[in-house]
């Protein structure tokens, strides 16, 4: 492992690191993380993320993948339609407070199928099972949200979404992810990956 792996990253580094992954992984570029024994050993002392992200449960959007990231790199919380439960709000402050990674990637995706369900509840009056219907229900203000108008209501729902996300943890999340944020040593940020192209867009950054 290189000693550039260990020593504390910057937001910004992170997020170039991140960037600089998902260019390798349009460009087709092989890649071959670490996966040896001695590797795995390393790790089972002790994880050293540099990135925390929520990201939707979809097979087809697998982070790792995405940024070509190996064992230990990311500490992933995922669910349907990558929404802010109190099991992922928790997770994030366990990565932030204990792991201290620098930066939180909130991570929306085309066609998702959960947003799909909150835009039928919400103009259809589809109905779902009692646990799905508690998911889709915090996916519905994003829907309500998204401009009716939209040529894809359910991608403007799944933007509005990663946006409405991205803005609780930014204003009104505990004082462990508030806290650092303000000192500069925490960023959050969103994004939203395109499942025909392999593109990840990250929103609202000036980097």
């Amino acid at each position: 492992m290189k000693e550039s792996d260990v020593l504390p990253l910057t937001p910004a580094e992170v997020l170039e690191r991140l960037k600089e992954g998902n260019r390798r992984f349009l460009e087709d570029a092989p890649y071959q993380p670490p996966m040896d024994r001695l590797h795995r050993l390393h790790l089972a002392a002790a994880q050293r993320p540099f990135a925390a992200y929520l990201s939707c449960s979809d097979s087809r959007v697998p982070p790792e993948l995405l940024f070509e990231r190996g064992l230990g790199e990311l500490f992933i919380v995922r669910n349907a339609g990558n929404t802010l439960c109190s099991s992922a709000l928790g997770s994030l402050e366990f990565a932030v407070a204990h792991l201290q990674v620098p930066l939180i990637v909130v991570m929306g995706h085309e066609a998702c199928g959960a947003l799909r369900a909150a835009v039928a509840v919400a103009r259809e009056q589809r109905q779902f099972s009692g646990n799905v219907s508690k998911v889709l229900q915090s996916l519905l203000p994003a829907v309500l949200e998204a401009d009716p108008w939209a040529p894809d209501l359910v991608n403007a729902a799944a933007l509005c979404n990663v946006r409405k996300v991205v803005r609780e943890l930014r204003e009104e999340a505990s004082p462990a992810l508030l806290e650092p944020q303000k000192a500069g040593r925490l960023r959050v940020v969103g994004a939203y990956y395109h499942l025909d192209s392999g593109r990840v867009d990250f929103l609202d950054t000036a980097d």
